[in-house]
C-alpha cells in the first residue's frame, strides 16, 4: 500500500494545517483564562458580600442601641408635659391640648386617674406612661394636699397679682423659662436673636423667633417689656458691604445686593421711605429695621 508523505502536501495545505492547530491551541488557552477569571470574580464577590454583611450587622446593632437611648424615659411631672414631650410619649394633639387648657386655670393633676380624666388618654397609653409620673411629695398625702388648698384658696388670683414686669433685654435664660410654654430650646433662641441684634427695640420682634406660638408670645408680653431704651450699634446702610449687611437677621444675601444696587443707581438712602423703594425689601418691618440703621 502506498502511503502519502506529509511533505507531499502543497505549501498552502501545510499552512492551513498549522493555522488550524494554532487556532485550537488559542481556543483552549482562552477558555482556561476565562474560566479562571470567572472563578476568581465569584470568589471576590463572595468575599466582598461577606464583608458588607459584617459591616451591615454592626450598623444595625448601633441603630438599635441608638433607638433604645432615644426612647429612654425618665420620671417627670405630668403637669408640665410640653407639646414635644407629649408627642414622643404617644399622645395626640387633642389630648395634649386638653391638659394645657386645664393647666391654664392654674390647676394641677394629682394622680394618674385624674390625668386620664382630663386628657382622655387610653388605658393602654396610661399604663405605659403612669409608671414614670412623679408628683410632688405633698400630693402623696391627701390630707396635706387638702390643707394646702385650704390655706391658699385664692392661689390663682395671688399668682397673677405677683407678676413683675422685667426688661426683655436684661432677661436671663432662667427668667425666660419661668414663662409658661418656654423651655431651654425656645429661651436659647430668644437670647441668640437678641445677641444678633444687639438688643430688642420692640416686643413685636418676638414674632421673628422661630417656634414661639401666639399663646407663648402673649405670656411673654405679660412678663417682659422694653423698659429702657437700648443702646444699639447701628449699621451704616450707605457704606456697609453686602457681607456686613447680612449680619443683621433682617437681610438675606439677595436683599443686601438689592440695597447695594439701589445705592449705585439712586445715591444715598436718606430715610425709611427710601427703603420702601428697594426691590424685595421687607416693608412690613421697615419701622423696626430703621431703628438699627444709620442713614
Amino acid at each position: 500500500m502506498k502511503t502519502t508523505s506529509f511533505f507531499k502536501y502543497t505549501r498552502e495545505q501545510r499552512s492551513g494545517i498549522v493555522a488550524l492547530i494554532l487556532l485550537m491551541i488559542g481556543i483552549q488557552l482562552g477558555y482556561c483564562f476565562y474560566f479562571f477569571k470567572s472563578v476568581s470574580g465569584i470568589q471576590s464577590e463572595s468575599d466582598t458580600a461577606k464583608e458588607w454583611l459584617a459591616v451591615q450587622s454592626e450598623i444595625d446593632s448601633l441603630k438599635l442601641l441608638k433607638g433604645a437611648e432615644t426612647h429612654k424615659i425618665y420620671p417627670f411631672n405630668p403637669n408640665f408635659i410640653s407639646d414635644y414631650k407629649g408627642y414622643t410619649l404617644g399622645m395626640t394633639v387633642d389630648e395634649i391640648d386638653r391638659l394645657h387648657q386645664f393647666r391654664k386655670g392654674n390647676k394641677f393633676v394629682n394622680s394618674a386617674e385624674e390625668f386620664q380624666k382630663i386628657t382622655k388618654v387610653s388605658d393602654a397609653l396610661l399604663a405605659k406612661m403612669s409608671p414614670y409620673f412623679k408628683f410632688p411629695d405633698w400630693v402623696k398625702n391627701k390630707k396635706n394636699a387638702n390643707s394646702f388648698y385650704k390655706e391658699y384658696p385664692k392661689q390663682t388670683v395671688d399668682i397673677k397679682s405677683k407678676i413683675v414686669i422685667a426688661d426683655i433685654n436684661a432677661a436671663t435664660q432662667e427668667e425666660l423659662m419661668k414663662v409658661y410654654g418656654i423651655g431651654p430650646g425656645l429661651s436659647e433662641r430668644i437670647l441668640k436673636e437678641r445677641e444678633k441684634l444687639g438688643a430688642f427695640v420692640s416686643m413685636e420682634q418676638m414674632n421673628d423667633v422661630w417656634g414661639l406660638s401666639p399663646e407663648v408670645i402673649e405670656n411673654l408680653n405679660k412678663h417682659f417689656k422694653i423698659l429702657v431704651k437700648p443702646t444699639i450699634t447701628k449699621l451704616d446702610i450707605n457704606n456697609a458691604s453686602v457681607k456686613e449687611m447680612t449680619k443683621l437677621p433682617f437681610f438675606r444675601y439677595y436683599q443686601a445686593k438689592e440695597i447695594v444696587t439701589y445705592r449705585s443707581m439712586h445715591g444715598a438712602i436718606k430715610s425709611k421711605e427710601d427703603l420702601r423703594k428697594i426691590k424685595d425689601f421687607p416693608v412690613e418691618k421697615v419701622d423696626i429695621i430703621a431703628l438699627y440703621l444709620d442713614f
